[in-house]
């Protein structure tokens, strides 16, 4: 029997205080654009994030008789905490660091399934690991391989670069030595680990390092700390079905929005991680020449040294593996020895192994390249196996729970996490590619042509020959795309003009309106884009695996003696791709310059990571900061402390990203101040984008929990908005929380009211629709019924206001 609906919450006591708090969305917004008055006034926050309200609404609540068709507007302007610096765009450096952070919070719904939840985040842990170990890999290449062994060491390469020329082997000096040359080469990627830990060490402090409002000393549901964020006090129902209880959703739990544990640890072992790969470099070529006959150095030393850094290797992979993200509540401990001493030793094996790299060999010469080949061979197998262990496992906790409208059932974080992957692949080839052909001047390396070095690793030569077959590989679904969106257009135009009967119709008016409405239905075709990519990525990284290891040349050479064709294709798609993969690069770093002095292009930059970097680092400690563990628990702070004081009704408005943040704000309140708040979004990408790609957190469960447990709940969307849409809650003939599709534009053609084109609005200026304030209003009501009227010779009525503002971003 299925259990009764609860009867809906009694309207709170009404003092006739409203108040509505907007919530911009990406892309940010100023005080005076979301009020739409340029005289504004701060009433609480910083200059990162605050709340704000008109100067004469500033003390509202002790006029409500002032306010009773409207209520007081405050908006809360959260844009300072993503785009509101340049140096900012830097950050798309890092961004195969925040997709796979993303992949994280992908993990499809499952109930009581502890041990593959557990499973699934430390999978995802480890994908992250190597990230680093490769962004650090790539950087000893560049240093150490490309320039102080391969170029310093032959001179040809190093007469081309005055700038190399006390490490030239030719001139004899004290740098010449091979071992010499490494330590000092060492420096750049040691330098490049702790940028990283400053940068995420200084952004945590600046951005995700709130207070708690309730700390809690000891985390009493989770004393060992191994309790996935996914599941604490769910029992395994496999392993105990009776005694399985429902848990509160992730989203409400005290601690979500507060990670510091996790990820100052994550910080320590990535940080110690970067400083063993660089030691690792330099180390395998000091131990590999001390193992040769008559080497000067006896090779027990390098023994000794490696096996140091197996075992800090071994202890990094543990504390990564060894806990997740506990919630249950404010963790505000700090693994303090763990986050001293890892980095710490990991620095000082580095500097071990330097020293010992830099004493006297002289009779080392440095010849041919260094053993990057299996560094980033091992990496991409690992990678590969890591990503499809973790579709195994997603797809079995599918299987257990599925939810039709999850992203490709259930392997969106697989997906996610294979282009992070391909991402961080196509970022470090394209350096060491392009750094090759700069210290190479007219030559080719690897091709043996006029070469004078010997250049990067096969594989990498390989990886770029299969990104022009992936772009081909695109084309077949992107054409599919484009057709199927034509065709739709063609066949929305009787309803378009059906919809906007009697006025006359307009082909050229029609076919516009049609076309955006198709066009904005694309957002839901993405996932089977990513599928695609992802699946493609993998096979081809596969094959470019297999081809460097078998042939052991770049593909131009693997070729020589197969057919013609074959070689010319073979020859085209290496130059093609080490093209490609360089002038990607050059992309980013371009993107980066030009958001740095153009405020139009960071803005643009600064929605990139609103929508990215929402959900705190669980994954990858070096992932751009979340501002949702400052805004979120800003606006949830705000509801409470205003109905606690005022005992009035509170509307908590939100358009799209903002929408985001208003609806975790609520999950966050305290009963008593949820029974007085009313949730309006509009815009919103709640279900169409984050409901079906985090389903755990945004599914259909959580959000159907989370209307049951606001007072009363609104949302507005447009066919013509490609980010917002429906959240598909309906519970009741009477309780559907969605009201549209709205209609936009207002008007078919010109009327005598609108004489002249009204625009078509898509996903912006949801206020200019009159069903917005019809909305509020009925939410104002239900919320609790407003002050009488008074008599008109006392009635005080605010003049001038018809809109409670933008937050529109």
């Amino acid at each position: 029997m299925a259990p009764a609906t609860p009867p809906p919450p009694r309207p709170p006591q009404n003092t006739g205080a409203a108040l509505e708090l907007l919530v911009h969305g990406v892309g940010g917004a100023t005080p005076q654009e979301m009020l739409g008055d340029p005289r504004t006034v701060r009433v609480t926050g910083d200059a990162t994030a605050a709340v704000y309200r008109r100067t004469e609404d500033a003390h509202g609540e002790k006029h409500p008789e002032r306010y009773r068709d409207e209520p007081v507007a405050e908006a809360y302007c959260w844009s300072g905490l993503t785009s509101g610096n340049g140096s900012r765009a830097l950050w798309l450096l890092l961004l195969p660091f925040m997709v796979v952070n993303l992949a994280h919070w992908m993990r499809p719904t499952a109930t009581g399934r502890r041990r593959a939840v557990r499973l699934y985040g430390v999978l995802v842990r480890l994908i992250a690991l190597s990230l680093t170990v490769l962004l650090t890999a790539a950087a000893c290449e560049v240093a150490l391989d490309l320039v102080a062994w391969q170029c310093a060491g032959t001179t040809d390469c190093s007469e081309r670069r005055s700038w190399l020329g006390f490490l030239s082997s030719q001139q004899g000096g004290w740098w010449s030595q091979p071992g010499r040359r490494l330590a000092l080469a060492a420096t750049v990627p040691a330098a490049l680990v702790g940028l990283l830990w400053y940068l995420s060490n200084r952004t945590w402090s600046a951005y995700e390092s709130q207070s708690p409002l309730d700390a809690t000393a000891a985390d009493a549901c989770d004393p060992d700390g191994t309790e996935e964020v996914h599941g604490p006090g769910a029992p395994d129902a496999a392993d105990d079905p009776e005694s399985a209880r429902p848990v509160p959703p992730a989203l409400s739990r005290p601690g979500f929005w507060y990670g510091r544990r996790l990820v100052s640890r994550l910080r320590a072992a990535h940080t110690a991680a970067g400083f063993l790969t660089v030691a690792a470099f330099v180390m395998g070529a000091a131990a590999r020449h001390d193992r040769t006959i008559g080497g000067s150095v006896p090779p027990v030393f390098g023994m000794v040294i490696e096996g140091a850094l197996v075992l800090c290797a071994g202890v990094v992979v543990w504390v990564v593996c060894r806990r997740g993200r506990s919630e249950s509540v404010r963790d505000t401990r700090v693994d303090g020895a763990l986050i001293t001493y890892l980095p710490g030793s990991a620095l000082a094996l580095l500097a071990l192994a330097v020293v010992h790299a830099a004493w006297s060999r002289p009779e080392w010469i440095s010849s041919g390249s260094l053993s990057g080949e299996t560094t980033f061979r091992l990496l991409a197998l690992s990678q590969g196996l890591l990503v499809v262990i973790m579709a195994l496992v997603a797809r079995s906790l599918y299987r257990r729970a599925p939810e039709p409208r999850t992203t490709l059932y259930g392997l969106g974080g697989p997906s996610v996490a294979m282009l992070a992957c391909a991402l961080g692949g196509v970022m470090t080839g394209g350096v060491a590619q392009r750094v090759a052909d700069w210290l190479d001047g007219p030559g080719t390396p690897g091709m043996g042509r006029g070469s004078v070095i010997e250049g990067p690793p096969v594989l990498l030569s390989w990886q770029a020959s299969v990104i022009p077959v992936l772009l081909l590989l695109l084309l077949v679904p992107v054409v599919l795309l484009v057709v199927r969106t034509a065709r739709r257009a063609r066949r929305m135009g009787p309803d378009i003009e059906a919809e906007y009967a009697p006025e006359p119709p307009d082909p050229a008016r029609t076919r516009r309106i049609a076309r955006i409405r198709a066009t904005a239905a694309l957002t839901d075709s993405a996932p089977w884009i990513v599928g695609v990519v992802s699946a493609a990525t993998l096979f081809l990284g596969t094959a470019a695996v297999v081809g460097s290891w078998t042939s052991g040349q770049v593909p131009g050479l693997a070729t020589d003696g197969a057919a013609a064709p074959v070689a010319s294709l073979a020859e085209a798609a290496q130059s093609t791709g080490s093209w490609l993969i360089g002038f990607g690069f050059i992309l980013f770093v371009a993107g980066g310059r030009r958001a740095y002095r153009d405020a139009s292009a960071r803005r643009t930059i600064g929605i990139l990571w609103d929508v990215g970097t929402f959900w705190p680092r669980a994954a990858h400690p070096f992932a751009p900061p979340c501002y949702a563990e400052r805004a979120v628990p800003d606006l949830a702070s705000r509801m409470s402390a205003w109905t606690a004081t005022t005992r009035g009704r509170l509307i908590i408005s939100g358009h799209s990203q903002g929408s985001v943040l208003a609806a975790a704000a609520v999950w966050q309140l305290p009963d008593a101040a949820r029974r007085r708040v009313g949730l309006l979004t509009y815009g919103s990408p709640v279900e169409r984008l984050y409901g079906r790609w985090f389903p755990s957190y945004f599914g259909a469960v959580p959000l159907l929990g989370l209307q049951r447990s606001v007072h009363c709940w609104r949302n507005l969307y447009r066919a013509t908005d490609p980010i917002g849409g429906p959240v598909r809650l309906r519970v009741g003939p009477d309780a559907d929380v969605d009201r549209g599709p709205l209609k936009d534009p207002q008007a078919y053609g010109r009327t005598t009211a609108l004489p002249l084109p009204e625009p078509i609005l898509g996903h912006s200026d949801y206020q200019a629709d009159p069903v917005f304030a019809k909305e509020r209003a009925a939410l104002l009501e239900e919320l609790g019924p407003r002050l009488p009227r008074q008599g008109e010779g006392g009635e005080t009525l605010r003049k001038g206001q018809k809109s409670s503002g933008r937050s529109s971003g």
